[in-house]
């Protein structure tokens, strides 16, 4: 009686810890399979900061794009110039993307940023915009020319003017950073007036103020005007110097997730897809 007792005790045991075992079994692969899985494998959040044309709708072809690389693409809209390096340098975004390189040196230099590039993506020629002539041959004698009252954009600005013949800048200077004390010659004895914000310059061409304006094409674009169709001169931009650049805290352009975005930007869908959307008015960097 004891020994059948006590086989009965032990077949009870063995299959307790059979049990057990299994159970403990079924846990680990379970917990292996939720920590491999792809589906439930955390994503990485990068936001940046981008004006509303063009960079936020090509930062939005890209999300998707993105989303299937594990990275969760959070765009932050900026209606200004200033806000956007300082929320990058405060940390309060990853990166920023609404600046062209000649702007971002400026900034660094004024502000002493510590930024780094992570990648070229476009160009956004800038215009000479008219409601009274359809033609610079037509502008007269006098006239007035609106620009940017940003010191950084008028090198960009009379860089183009020059480049169209209309006045002639100072020798061995750097164009880039050219302002309107280095005329040298103006046959047209043209006025400049650079009292006006970038981002208003829209609404004086609108207006019919003065007699030409000249407007970045983000501007010019985010107002429903065509840079092709409806400025009377545009710069060339297959030598422009600038380009549009993703801009992030120096360091941080090795990250693995900031290498994925500017791969995607630059990738051939999204530059076939800035071709087919702004049909020239929006140039991929190359």
């Amino acid at each position: 009686m004891k020994k059948l007792l006590a086989g009965l005790l032990l077949s009870v045991l063995v299959l307790a810890l059979a049990a057990c075992g299994a159970g403990n079994k079924d846990e680990a692969g379970s917990g292996d399979k939720t920590e491999g899985s792809a589906d439930t494998a955390e994503n990485v959040t990068l936001k940046i900061g981008a004006s509303n044309t063009p960079h936020a709708v090509i930062l939005e072809k890209a999300k998707p794009i993105l989303a299937k690389e594990g990275i969760d693409l959070e765009i932050e809209p900026y209606q200004d110039y200033i806000l956007p390096n300082q929320n990058l340098d405060s940390g309060d975004i990853d990166a920023n993307y609404f600046q062209h390189i000649p702007y971002f040196n400026q900034q660094i230099k004024d502000n002493g940023y510590d930024f780094a590039i992570a990648g070229e993506i476009h160009i956004e020629p800038i215009g000479i915009y008219s409601k009274k002539y359809k033609s610079l041959e037509e502008l007269p004698k006098g006239a007035t020319i609106l620009l940017s009252n940003s010191v950084t954009d008028h090198g960009r600005m009379l860089s183009l003017l020059e480049a169209k013949g209309l006045i002639k800048l100072k020798e061995g200077i750097d164009k880039t950073a050219a302002e309107i004390k280095d005329i040298v010659e103006n046959p047209k004895d043209f006025k400049f007036d650079a009292n006006t914000a970038p981002e208003l310059l829209v609404q004086m061409y609108e207006n019919e103020e003065g007699d030409a304006v000249l407007i970045n094409s983000n501007y010019a674009i985010d107002n429903g005007i065509n840079p092709i169709e409806d400025s009377i001169a545009l710069e060339d931009s297959q030598e422009s110097p600038y380009v549009n650049i993703i801009a992030v805290r120096a360091g941080d352009e090795n990250k693995p997730e900031i290498k994925k975005l500017v791969e995607v930007l630059k990738s051939k869908e999204i530059q076939d897809f800035i071709m087919d959307e702004w049909k020239g008015s929006v140039l991929p960097a190359k």
